[in-house]
């Protein structure tokens, strides 16, 4: 049973489809035992034919009842298949989704410390054995648990002393499941383990496979991949190794029983000290072999309950992660963001760290205005744009948009009014149009065009075959740098935000290119506000103002002119970097 705080609701939930499936299992379990008792009773009568030459039994009665019965158990059994497995389906999926939308919440310290494979396996062999465990494994339990106590009721109606007998070999099996039980589960886990060692590794090698033949390293990681490989396979046949053991142990248990009953019947019904016939023989042997099946299903539902409490172990831990950067109760609805930003005395320490990347650093930047942010590598730009998506969580009273604390307002209201195009330059697996309005539910066509224009990339789309509708490779590989990078610009721009954020995104085009993608911006967002993260001068200097920053403090603030005149450290980045553009033009 599936009784983890996240998982026994759906035992509620799905009550109806559970309760059709477990009364029409018990029918049939109950039912079926009928037909060994009638062929008991034809062979009785036969053999008292074969004494006497005539009997009073009926025997196109019992054949047509035994008919009956069966029709009832098809119909039962494709019943109780329909109900729990289908229930256990619904599950599945009502899992899945809050796993998905779980995840959706969690913040980037989550996914720095997960990796990806790891998660991937929760979706897969995790939930598919949660799944078996409400479906398969529910089932064997209530059928192992009726049809033992409906056969072994049967069996001491018959012989009282035989069936005491045959619950010595029982109870063994009993203390060999209860000793095996937590190994079989501790192996389990170590088993998924390994899984999702392999799946980090495999999606990781595939992620960065350019790399890896760049630097000719295929040999090596085939090495890596047969060494998780095989611990994956040693794990799992260690794993199996304990329930082969368990299920050996049942057919143990079900040959010494059979030479019970053979031994015992055969002093009762051959030395002739019992009435006990040929057809109670017959019908004690089917209701003991039909026993043989419980011992089994129990064998397999401890089975799949071991590997259900360490998938249901795993799921809840992502289920119970804390979600960090949340709503604040009653928070301003629809509020006005008017593409002002201020930051008052700001500073900010990682949730894994215990230094500063940001310290009491103040600016104002209006609504309208076109701003840089530069600085050296670790000097804080990136952790100040992931403030202002709302990636962590700040103070209070030290970072607002507009008039409002920006820890006041909904995620998704401030999420909203951003645009953002990251450093990575993620495109989805889908068309060119589709990620280009990937903040559209219906996309427009002529705004993609006119996106695509303005951030200088049309040319390069229409000379494709198919145009917007090209269907891009996973994380856009299909296109190169500079090509990603203007479509994720033309993504931004589709959505017009009022805040705009450009984080080091035209490092890939050429200064050309970079001046016209910034002459555009200037003339479609002169009421809209956007900012350049940027490492290059060239990038900021006609911005209506540039903020440097440097070891996570403002260093000083003003236009390209103001900086350079008065800032040393500006002046030795606009030395080194003129010196640079003529190394590369010699």
């Amino acid at each position: 049973m599936v009784l983890g705080k996240h998982f026994y609701k759906y035992y509620f939930k799905f009550f109806i489809y559970f309760l059709i499936g477990v009364i029409s299992l018990i029918v049939v379990d109950y039912i079926s035992l009928d037909i060994p008792k009638n062929i008991g009773k034809i062979i009785s009568a036969l053999e008292e034919f074969s004494k006497t030459g005539s009997t009073s039994f009926d025997f196109q009665k019992s054949v047509f009842t035994i008919l009956i019965i069966g029709v009832i158990i098809t119909f039962g059994r494709v019943l109780w298949r329909l109900s729990l497995l289908i229930a256990s389906r619904k599950i599945e999926h009502d899992i899945r989704i809050k796993m998905f939308n779980k995840a959706l919440l969690l913040s980037r310290d989550f996914y720095s410390k997960e990796k990806i494979g790891n998660l991937m396996s929760f979706f897969t062999n995790d939930l598919n054995a949660i799944r078996n465990n409400y479906g398969w494994g529910l089932l064997m339990l209530v059928d192992s648990v009726t049809l033992t106590i409906f056969s072994v009721t049967r069996m001491i109606d018959i012989s009282l002393k035989m069936t005491l007998f045959l619950s010595i070999p029982v109870m063994g099996l009993f203390i060999v499941f209860f000793i095996f039980n937590k190994r079989i589960r501790s192996r389990f886990l170590l088993r998924q383990e390994a899984f999702s060692k392999l799946s980090d590794f495999t999606q990781e090698a595939y992620s960065g496979i350019s790399v890896l033949k760049a630097f000719v390293r295929e040999e090596k990681f085939s090495e890596r991949f047969s060494e998780k490989s095989i611990d994956l396979k040693e794990k799992h046949i260690t794993f199996v190794k304990q329930s082969i053991f368990v299920n050996i142990s049942i057919n143990v248990v079900a040959s010494i029983a059979i030479l019970i009953i053979l031994w015992y019947t055969s002093f009762l019904v051959i030395g002739g000290k019992s009435n006990f016939t040929s057809g109670q023989f017959t019908e004690y042997t089917s209701y003991y072999f039909t026993l043989i099946w419980p011992a089994m299903a129990i064998s397999q539902f401890l089975n799949f309950s071991n590997q259900s409490r360490a998938s249901e172990k795993r799921i809840s831990s992502l289920l119970d992660e804390k979600i960090l950067v949340r709503n604040k109760v009653n928070c301003e609805i629809d509020p006005i963001i008017d593409g002002s930003i201020t930051a008052s005395h700001l500073s900010f320490i990682y949730p894994d760290s215990e230094t500063k990347v940001l310290d009491d650093i103040s600016f104002k930047i209006n609504k309208g205005e076109m701003v840089g942010i530069l600085g050296r590598t670790g000097s804080g730009k990136s952790s100040l744009v992931d403030l202002l998506l709302r990636i962590y969580n700040v103070e209070n009273n030290m970072l607002f948009l507009g008039n409002n604390d920006i820890m006041d307002l909904r995620v998704e209201d401030v999420r909203k009014n951003i645009g953002y195009v990251p450093q990575d330059n993620f495109l989805f697996s889908d068309t060119i149009k589709s990620n280009i309005a990937f903040s559209d539910e219906v996309p427009s066509l002529d705004l993609v065009i006119n996106s695509s224009k303005l951030s200088d990339v049309y040319e390069n789309i229409i000379e494709f075959e198919q145009g917007f509708d090209t269907i891009l490779g996973e994380r856009g590989v299909t296109v190169s740098g500079g090509q990603k990078q203007r479509i994720s610009i033309a993504r931004a721009i589709y959505k017009n935000p009022e805040i705009l954020i450009l984080d080091d995104s035209v490092s890939a085009v050429d200064t050309l290119t970079e001046e016209e993608i910034i002459a555009n911006l200037h003339e479609i967002r002169s009421n809209k506000t956007t900012i350049f993260i940027a490492h290059r001068i060239s990038t900021v200097k006609k911005m209506n103002k540039i903020i440097l920053l440097d070891l996570g403090k403002i260093v000083d603030i003003g236009t390209h002119d103001e900086l350079n005149k008065r800032c040393p450290l500006y002046q030795e980045l606009v030395r080194l970097q003129t010196l640079e553009e003529k190394a590369i033009g010699k």
